[in-house]
C-alpha cells in the first residue's frame, strides 16, 4: 500500500495520487493536521506479536481505517501541523499535548517498514543548508562563497571582499516573515548591527540571473532553465515568476552524476536543486529542498515529474511488496 503524508488539498499531492490511479493503485492520504481531532490512533506491541497499528480517520462521518502495517512505499510530501481539540484552553496542556501527539506520530512512521520518498529524519537532515554547502564542495559542486554570521565585523569583512556584489536571505523564514533572495545595498550596511539577534546568509552574487530548477525523482532528471533576467527582479525568480519564462534544459553528465551522488549522500530519494548558471557557463550549486515544488516546471514545460514520481512510489510499493511475501 503506497501512503502520502499531506493535506488532502494539496495539488501535488492530487497529482501524483491520479497518476498513481492510472497505474492501478489506490493511495492513502495520511493529513496529520487530522490528528488528534478527526484521527484515533492506536499502536500495539506484544512480547512475541508483530507490531500493529492503525490510523481511523473520520472527517466525513463515515470513518476511513488504514493498517499501517500494510504500507510499503509513503511519500513524505508534506506534513501538516497537528490540530489539537479545542477543549484544551491552558497553554501549558495545549504544548504538553502537541509534543506527545507529534511524539507518537514519529513513533508511528519509524515503526513502518515502508520506503520513505524522503525517509523524515533523512529530510531533515538534507534540508540544513550549511551541510547541504559543505557536502556539495566535497562532491565537486562548485558553491557561492557563503558567510554564515551574527558577528557584523565578519559581515562587514565579507561584503567588502565582494567586489562583484552579494546578495543575502533567510535559513527559513515562515508566512508571517518571509524574506526573498535580496541584493545587499549600500543602505543595508547601517543595519549589520541587527545580526546579533539572529544570523543571516550572504553569499556572492552569482550574475546573469539564469536559475535552473533540477527536479530528481529516484534516476529521473528533470533540469528546467528559469530566465529571472527577463523578469523585474533578477536575484529570486519566485519574485516576478510571471515574467520569468521556464524552458527544457540539458545538464552535462558530470554534473549529473555529482548531484546523484549529493542525493545518495544525504539518503534522498527526492529532491529539487537550484542551481545558477554563472557567466562563465559553469553551474553554482545554491540548495537543494527535499520537498521543493514542481508543478509550475511541469506546467511551463510539459516534463512529467508528477507521473515521475507515482512510478517511482508504485516500484517501491511493488518490490517491497515482493520482498514480504519472498
Amino acid at each position: 500500500m503506497i501512503g502520502i503524508v499531506a493535506s488532502a488539498s494539496d495539488v501535488h499531492a492530487a497529482g501524483v495520487a491520479a497518476e498513481l490511479a492510472r497505474l492501478g493503485d489506490d493511495p492513502v492520504v495520511l493529513d496529520t493536521a487530522h490528528v488528534p481531532t478527526a484521527v484515533r490512533l492506536t499502536s500495539r506491541h506484544s512480547p512475541g506479536a508483530p507490531w500493529s497499528a492503525t490510523w481511523v480517520e473520520d472527517t466525513t462521518g463515515v470513518p476511513r481505517e488504514v493498517d499501517l502495517t500494510a504500507l510499503r512505499a509513503v511519500w513524505w510530501r508534506r506534513p501538516q501541523p497537528h490540530v489539537l481539540h479545542t477543549e484544551l484552553a491552558a497553554e501549558v496542556d495545549r504544548r504538553f499535548a502537541y509534543q506527545e501527539v507529534d511524539a507518537a506520530v514519529r513513533g508511528l512512521w519509524a515503526c513502518t517498514d515502508a520506503i520513505w520518498v524522503n525517509d523524515p529524519d533523512r529530510d531533515a537532515a538534507g534540508s540544513r543548508k550549511l551541510h547541504q554547502l559543505k557536502v556539495a564542495a566535497q562532491l565537486g559542486l562548485r558553491i557561492p562563497r557563503t558567510c554564515v554570521t551574527t558577528d557584523p565585523r565578519e559581515a562587514r569583512g565579507f561584503l567588502r571582499e565582494e567586489a562583484g556584489g552579494a546578495v543575502y536571505k533567510p535559513f527559513l523564514g515562515s508566512p508571517e516573515a518571509w524574506a526573498e533572495t535580496r541584493l545587499v545595498e549600500p543602505s543595508d550596511l547601517e543595519h549589520l548591527d541587527h545580526l546579533r539577534f539572529a544570523p543571516v546568509i550572504f553569499q556572492e552574487l552569482v550574475p546573469g540571473g539564469l536559475d535552473v530548477r533540477v527536479t530528481i525523482t529516484g534516476r529521473d532528471v528533470h533540469a528546467a532553465e528559469i530566465r529571472a533576467h527577463e523578469s523585474s527582479y533578477p536575484y529570486d525568480f519566485r519574485m516576478d515568476q510571471a515574467h520569468a519564462s521556464i524552458v527544457r534544459h540539458e545538464l552535462p553528465g558530470p554534473l549529473v552524476a555529482r548531484l546523484h551522488a549529493l542525493m545518495e549522500r544525504f539518503g534522498l530519494l527526492y529532491g529539487a536543486v537550484d542551481l545558477r548558471r554563472a557567466p562563465d557557463g559553469d553551474y553554482v550549486f545554491l540548495e537543494i529542498n527535499p520537498a521543493g515544488q514542481w508543478l509550475f516546471v511541469e506546467q511551463a514545460t510539459g516534463q512529467p515529474i508528477s507521473a515521475s514520481m507515482a512510478r517511482l512510489l508504485h516500484r517501491l510499493d511493488r518490490g517491497a511488496a515482493l520482498a514480504t511475501a519472498s
